[in-house]
């Protein structure tokens, strides 16, 4: 089985979604470069996008084919200036021209080069779109990719694209290989394993660098979020709420920069309700920049991503665990939990349903805060586990298949739930647990493949279809 880096499922990322923005995103990027290996771009005389299934039923809630427009335009969601996503896609969609991969402007109608396929799904997987360049000699070539969950992309020929395959030293694919190798070398932290596993794709001081880049952008994101009032994109005219939490929660202070905001909270009275509120906050913060197209951080995927920021920026802001070391540590086991239900079940709402979006991350984040508050090997897994098991059979059932309700205030429990079963494993011994983390895992798979697709990121069940929006 292959090794999966802990910065492959927390990365930086744009969103509303991992699947169905940056997944459909990095395939359009990826066709971009099979056309310049099998031609060139300067001899594509059109090209044709057609979505399918979860991805046509809530692509245009989820900004799926903004996604595919600005991939097949060249862009990159990675440094694209965000602010002006509206005004790209307007210029393509009036002029009815799009830059292909930034070289070559070709014709392109909406509607008739991109497709929503609603009544079709591939067989593969939920999340399907082909890609289609007609050359201008007639000759054409096509593509099928499938966004399998947290922005990875794959082919029926595939299980992954254009991405090397790499195994670790101590290749940890189970809880029960973490244990086996943390006994095995001596040790007493689950982040030393990683550590050393990370080695793979760069070195320790990299990977603290990267950890700390991961955590600024975390801090950035927040800051944002709290700091934007006014209504969210998308027609449910969902009002943001992180900026008057914050602005209740600090009172008068006045603050120039995200560092003076930050000591701010720091600093802020700490009783358990501010507490809560303030991990409320930190979590609605994120997703609601989610929600807007914002630069967000994936973790494991963008409808889950204020769960993990909200855990650490708690830790950061009220506990005494505030190192880099600590931050680093955190996100190393937080970002090895994710790897093990990416390869033993699945991070995508399409294939498993909320389950295998909050109900992963809030396990990640309840592994990571045990670790950095002092946990065993065995009590770090067995955080996971508890907060897995408290998400088991949760569904995606976004309303007019936006990224916000109940997405948003699903992450702040997510966040609340990690905490709580970090406080428990840590009282608890693992020795005694009658459910493993491996087994919870496969319990969440068995779930996920017993659900009705209504269920899974189609917006056809649940919420989706109970509470009636009329359309703006």
């Amino acid at each position: 089985m292959e090794s999966i880096s802990v910065f492959e499922i927390i990365k930086v990322g744009i969103g509303p979604s991992s699947s169905h923005t940056m997944g459909p995103w990095n395939a359009a990027s990826a066709f971009i470069r099979i056309i310049k290996r099998e031609r060139s771009i300067a001899e594509v005389k059109e090209v044709f996008l057609e979505f399918f299934g979860s991805l046509a039923k809530t692509g245009i809630g989820h900004g799926t084919d903004i996604a595919g427009m600005l991939g097949l335009n060249g862009e990159d969601f990675k440094t694209i200036n965000t602010s002006k996503i509206d005004e790209i896609v307007h210029q393509i969609k009036t002029s009815e021209i799009l830059n292909l991969g930034g070289e070559k402007e070709i014709p392109f109608v909406y509607g008739h080069h991109l497709v929503l396929n609603m009544s079709t799904s591939l067989d593969f997987h939920p999340n399907g779109m082909i890609f289609k360049a007609i050359f201008e000699d007639g000759i054409e070539l096509v593509q099928d990719f499938y966004s399998v969950g947290g922005g990875f992309i794959a082919s029926q020929e595939k299980n992954s694209i254009e991405k090397q395959c790499v195994r670790t030293i101590y290749p940890c694919h189970h809880g029960s290989d973490i244990l086996k190798y943390c006994e095995k070398l001596g040790f007493d932290k689950m982040s030393d394993l990683i550590l050393i596993n990370e080695e793979s794709w760069r070195t320790q001081e990299e990977t603290r660098k990267e950890a700390l880049y991961i955590w600024e952008n975390i801090k950035e994101c927040i800051y944002k979020g709290v700091n934007k009032e006014g209504i969210l994109p998308g027609g449910l005219n969902v009002t943001r709420r992180a900026a008057g939490m914050n602005r209740k929660l600090l009172g008068e202070q006045i603050y120039k920069n995200k560092d003076e905001w930050f000591q701010q909270v720091v600093d802020a009275e700490e009783n358990f309700t501010n507490i809560n509120k303030w991990i409320a906050c930190f979590a609605l913060a994120v997703n609601e920049e989610n929600a807007s197209f914002g630069r967000i951080i994936t973790a494991p995927t963008n409808g889950a991503s204020g769960v993990i920021p909200a855990v650490l920026m708690y830790a950061q802001a009220f506990t005494p665990f505030t190192s880099d070391d600590d931050i680093a540590r955190f996100l190393l086991v937080a970002g090895e939990i994710g790897t093990l239900f990416k390869k033993n079940a699945t991070i995508s709402a399409a294939m498993g349903g909320c389950q295998a979006e909050v109900g992963v991350s809030s396990a990640m984040a309840a592994a990571g805060l045990t670790e950095i508050l002092g946990g065993s090997v065995g009590q770090v897994l067995m955080a996971a586990e508890i907060a897995m098991e408290h998400h088991l059979g949760l569904t995606c059932d976004p309303i007019r298949g936006l990224v916000q309700i109940p997405c948003i205030e699903r992450n702040t429990m997510g966040a609340i739930k990690a905490i709580t079963a970090a406080n428990i494993a840590l009282e608890s011994d693992p020795a005694k647990a009658k459910v493993s983390l491996d087994q919870v895992i496969q319990t969440m798979w068995e779930t996920a493949l017993s659900m009705n697709d209504r269920f899974k990121e189609t917006s056809e069940g649940g919420l989706a279809i109970a509470v009636n929006v009329p359309e703006c």
